[in-house]
């Protein structure tokens, strides 16, 4: 449970999406390397600068994904995206996992038909499964992306290679068994430690919106209404565990479906992850979850625990977290969530994580990109 500051659980602030996309495709600029043609790992503000560290091409497909549907909006990349593809593209063998050849095609399905066509011609995607060792282990965020980028894929083409299918009714099945009777996935199937063992049936909160967003293109693709009702499940059991100021918790028990560690709440589950996916759930018919998404974009307006707005618009960022002010406080009280105990936390035991990841704009763009803001029925 936490102790909240008076006053904040009701309150509502005007949430901007034209502002907000702006903020995220100004604050993109900075965080591309363009000496590598990537993004950034992460921005963090050190001493009152903010400095990029490292690069990472997972977060820079995450990035494209989202600047492409900004351009498809009719607004213009502040990056030149077809380079940056072209340096995704010129030698795969750079891929570690089954999830980062999903986003990759994902992105392909999404911009570049010949990258589809390459790709199709260096994987050998109905023995992708037993390849990458993330699949082998059922790892439910990775066998998602997978099965969102074969679904994409196929939807693109308008037809659906015999390889192709194999490999996303395999993903289907490994998603299913990863999912528990009150909608909410584990984080893998099979585990090599004792710890692993321990914590396979806990899923963190991108191991529910990746699959919802995976098992919606699915049944698009396939007609399947089981694929649609599976992802229904998880959108309802996410909502209905929704913190009283929107928050979107962290760990997950999926044999119960209770909330086993709130913090910490991330500003990209706020504003992209959880918005992409319940955005993709009502599109294809499964409900609407406006005010779920509405109460998540006030928590990073200020309607938060610590009463703080989260964008920074002169540094154009919008910080990453609000999380415990200790490192192990974090694991302490995922430790007791795992123990079915619940440890309280305080106001001031909470702090601002002051850094922003590339793909949590990339994320925000994806969800928001082409949606005015016309009060709480913009995302109609």
């Amino acid at each position: 449970m936490i102790t909240a500051m008076p006053g904040y659980a009701d309150a509502r602030y005007a949430v901007d999406l034209n502002e907000l996309c702006a903020l995220a495709v100004e604050g993109l600029r900075p965080m591309f390397v363009a000496s590598e043609q990537l993004f950034c790992y992460r921005r963090e503000l050190i001493d009152d600068w903010l400095f990029c560290d490292g690069v990472s091409a997972r977060y820079t497909i995450m990035t494209l994904l989202g600047l492409a549907a900004w351009e498809r909006s009719g607004a213009s990349s502040p990056i030149d995206t077809g380079r940056v593809m072209s340096r995704l593209l010129d030698n795969v063998g750079w891929l570690p996992g089954v999830g980062d050849l999903g986003l990759l095609l994902w992105l392909c399905a999404e911009t570049s038909p010949k990258g589809v066509d390459q790709l199709l011609g260096e994987i050998d995607f109905e023995i992708a499964l037993a390849r990458f060792p993330d699949a082998r282990e059922g790892s439910t965020t990775e066998v998602a992306w997978f099965l969102t980028g074969l679904s994409k894929t196929m939807l693109a083409m308008g037809q659906t290679p015999v390889k192709m299918r194999n490999a996303a009714i395999q993903a289907y099945e490994l998603l299913r068994r990863n999912q528990g009777p009150a909608g909410i996935f584990g984080h893998i199937r099979t585990a090599r430690t004792l710890a692993a063992t321990l914590r396979s049936h806990i899923g963190c909160f991108a191991d529910q919106v990746y699959p919802i967003v995976a098992l919606t293109a699915y049944a698009e693709l396939s007609g399947q209404t089981e694929a649609l009702h599976r992802a229904k499940a998880c959108v309802d059991a996410i909502c209905r565990a929704q913190g009283p100021q929107g928050q979107w918790w962290w760990h997950y028990d999926s044999s119960t479906g209770a909330v086993i560690s709130r913090y910490p709440v991330y500003s990209v589950h706020q504003d992209g992850m959880a918005p992409m996916a319940l955005l993709a759930l009502s599109k294809a018919g499964g409900g609407d979850y406006r005010e779920a998404i509405y109460k998540g974009l006030d928590w990073i307006y200020g309607a938060n625990e610590l009463g703080v707005n989260l964008c920074d618009s002169v540094r154009q960022v919008i910080w990453r977290s609000i999380q415990p002010s200790g490192k192990y406080s974090t694991y302490l009280a995922a430790a007791l969530g795992m123990m079915g105990l619940e440890r309280a936390t305080r106001i001031r035991q909470l702090r601002i994580l002051r850094e922003c990841r590339p793909y949590h704009f990339g994320w925000l763009l994806y969800a928001f990109s082409g949606h005015e803001y016309r009060g709480r029925d913009a995302c109609a």
